[in-house]
């Protein structure tokens, strides 16, 4: 990912804070000769070397994974940034963060791993509820999905927030931000300046 130098994230621990809340990406990989994207939820393990997700087995990417390069991409709050928003000249962009992650895919074949998987990921996606859904998945059902692992080899991290641009022109985009609605970016970049 094109990274300029004032946009380059490098802290893990805000890398992965990110991803966690974040957690709905893209795996993207080759099917044959092309590239092919799933959107998917991953799970963060605590030593943050590895993502965890799943997919339906007949999903053309699932045949492919095994021992394959990857690229796992997620997103944050985004916008058009007009140049009007600055005092100084600017020219029209966009505001965002995104986290890149490269790895090496596993397959998880044991039927404890995979219902593992759906278990961890559905604690953290019910935890909203006061009432949460509990798995119970019958391994015919599990049978349907391909769990997998992706050894993580590198991150990248861009969080584009008009970094390059004045106190005040920041605070103008800020502004304007939360005039048009877009509070998260806002809130981000207001995180950004602390």
């Amino acid at each position: 990912m094109y990274t300029p130098k004032y946009f380059q994230v490098t802290d893990e621990v805000e890398i992965f804070s990110f991803i966690e809340k974040n957690a709905f990406g893209q795996l993207i990989a080759t099917v044959g000769n092309r590239m092919s994207a799933t959107h998917l939820p991953f799970l963060v393990s605590e030593d943050r070397s590895r993502l965890f997700a799943h997919l339906a087995i007949q999903n053309p990417q699932a045949s492919e994974l095994e021992g394959r390069e990857v690229l796992v991409t997620f997103a944050g709050p985004h916008d058009y940034i007009s140049p009007t928003w600055y005092t100084s000249p600017g020219v029209p962009t966009w505001n965002y963060q995104a986290v890149h992650v490269y790895g090496n895919v596993t397959i998880l074949n044991d039927s404890s791993e995979k219902r593992w998987v759906v278990d961890e990921l559905s604690k953290k996606y019910e935890s909203f509820n006061a009432e949460p859904w509990v798995p119970d998945y019958k391994d015919t059902m599990l049978g349907a999905i391909v769990a997998f692992e992706i050894n993580i080899t590198e991150t990248q991290c861009t969080y584009k927030l008009s970094q390059n641009k004045s106190a005040q022109d920041r605070a103008q985009v800020i502004d304007k931000l939360k005039g048009i609605g877009s509070t998260a970016l806002a809130e981000a970049m207001e995180r950004n300046e602390s």
